[in-house]
């Protein structure tokens, strides 16, 4: 079960939903990989291996949250390209306007960590859920301060670095940020084990950003 921490400041105005119920946006950011102009497309595994978060979401917090699946125009990030922002961008941009007040929560894995972290530069995004993230240059530093930040990591990953991840969650945490690691014993980076944890992490991290807003 995730730590709440104390209750995040959030500003009147972001919250203040418009006609429809909706009182969270998710977007949910796929994986790539350092280097490729390959076409992303909805059937590659990266993509694949974040459809169940999406959907788990969708099921259990129904019109409460809109979550939305992010695709990408191309596989890699290909250095100062930033090649996947532009998109991540856009579908914040999209979301917030069909959800106008609904804050937002950025749920990556892998390069999608990468992704979450610049987009809460954004004050529109109140949370980060950072999996096995590709944090190696400090993208943490991105997140701006009133954002509540769970980075999770598997012990065995090798592609990505868990000890990498902590260090970032201990400089949020030093610096006064809402800040938590979860390590997953043995875990790898295509999170294929220890499934349960990996899933429950996000259903419980939306839950507790819901109840948050609610208590504000």
């Amino acid at each position: 079960m995730l730590n709440p921490g104390p209750p995040a400041m959030f500003s009147p105005r972001l919250f203040s939903p418009g006609r429809d119920s909706t009182g969270l946006v998710v977007l949910v950011l796929p994986g790539g990989t350092d280097d490729s102009r390959k076409p992303f497309t909805p059937w590659q595994a990266s993509a694949l291996r974040m459809y169940p978060f999406t959907w788990s979401l969708r099921f259990r917090y129904g019109r409460a949250v809109r979550v939305h699946q992010v695709r990408y125009r191309v596989y890699g990030w290909n250095g100062e390209e930033n090649s996947p922002m532009l998109p991540a961008r856009a579908a914040l941009d999209e979301m917030c306007r069909r959800h106008p007040g609904a804050p937002v929560v950025a749920i990556g894995h892998s390069m999608g960590g990468r992704v979450a972290a610049q987009l809460a530069t954004d004050r529109r995004v109140i949370g980060v859920l950072a999996l096995a993230p590709w944090w190696q240059f400090a993208d943490w530093r991105h997140i701006q301060p009133g954002a509540r930040v769970v980075a999770v990591h598997g012990d065995a990953d090798e592609r990505t670095f868990a000890k990498r991840t902590r260090k970032g969650i201990d400089e949020l945490s030093a610096q006064g940020v809402d800040a938590e690691f979860i390590n997953v014993p043995d875990g790898g980076h295509a999170m294929l084990d220890h499934i349960g944890l990996w899933q429950r992490t996000a259903l419980d991290f939306v839950g507790e950003r819901l109840s948050a807003l609610r208590r504000a």
